[in-house]
């Protein structure tokens, strides 16, 4: 499957490569994916999760899970009751999240159902190979979801609005507050090079272009074009990994 993308500037084409990265040994449909440091993981919609380990998809504990994130904090997991748990088989206590992020620099961040925002400093993070309570610090405003990466965080809230901040320290969750992006979007995820991905409503994905150690919210939204509607994206290394609504996986390389 060949997929046409706009590059970063002037009228410059490239072509993304994608395969299907679901096994026939799969029955159930897919849910959600995330990839980072070299570590791909994943959720279908009956909250099994797998990891890659070569060609091949693993089950990922016993543990039911809905969403699943990897990143230089290890590998996080949320359960359909919001309940924590963390480089299984730790629990987590003290915060209840629908959706996290261990994408930033050793640190935790995630939103709560009422779209609250907390963030976990790296060493507390680290912390949890040793004791299952944790305290979170809260963050002002208010994010459906929320991702990080090494130049800022981004979230969307609940009317798809935009947002950025170039700063939420891993050692103190210090951040140095949100600034509107334009544009509409329902799931945004930053890679671990920084590159960021933006699905909006009706499925259609988006790379923000332009980002730099100047610019780090980047200028504008770049479309990537495909046939299928998609309902998550994570990118990782040089491969952009996408759940289509109908629950297929794809792998795609520049």
């Amino acid at each position: 499957l060949k997929v046409q993308k706009g590059q970063n500037h002037g009228s410059i084409i490239f072509f993304l490569l994608c395969s299907l990265g679901l096994l026939s040994s799969f029955t159930f449909f897919l849910s959600q994916v995330d990839a980072g440091h070299g570590i791909v993981v994943m959720t279908d919609i009956l909250y099994n999760s797998f990891f890659l380990t070569g060609s091949s998809w693993s089950k990922l504990g016993s543990v039911p899970l809905k969403h699943v994130s990897v990143g230089p904090a290890g590998i996080w997991g949320v359960n359909k009751d919001d309940k924590l748990f963390s480089n299984h088989p730790f629990i987590c206590s003290g915060l209840e999240l629908k959706q996290l992020d261990a994408g930033g620099q050793g640190h935790v961040v995630g939103v709560t159902d009422t779209d609250k925002i907390y963030c976990l400093n790296a060493d507390r993070a680290f912390s949890i190979q040793k004791e299952g309570i944790l305290t979170w610090d809260q963050l002002q405003g208010r994010l459906r979801y929320f991702s990080c990466g090494p130049n800022g965080c981004w979230g969307v809230n609940s009317i798809q609005h935009i947002y950025f901040t170039v700063k939420v320290l891993p050692n103190t969750c210090e951040i140095s507050g949100f600034i509107r992006i334009n544009g509409l979007g329902v799931k945004i995820e930053v890679g671990t090079d920084g590159r960021v991905f933006i699905l909006n409503q009706s499925g259609q994905l988006y790379e923000r272009a332009g980002i730099s150690d100047k610019v780090p919210q980047g200028t504008e939204w770049k479309e990537i074009a495909f046939q299928e509607p998609l309902k998550h994206a994570s990118y990782d290394l040089g491969h952009l990994w996408l759940v289509t609504k109908c629950g297929v996986i794809l792998e795609c390389t520049d």
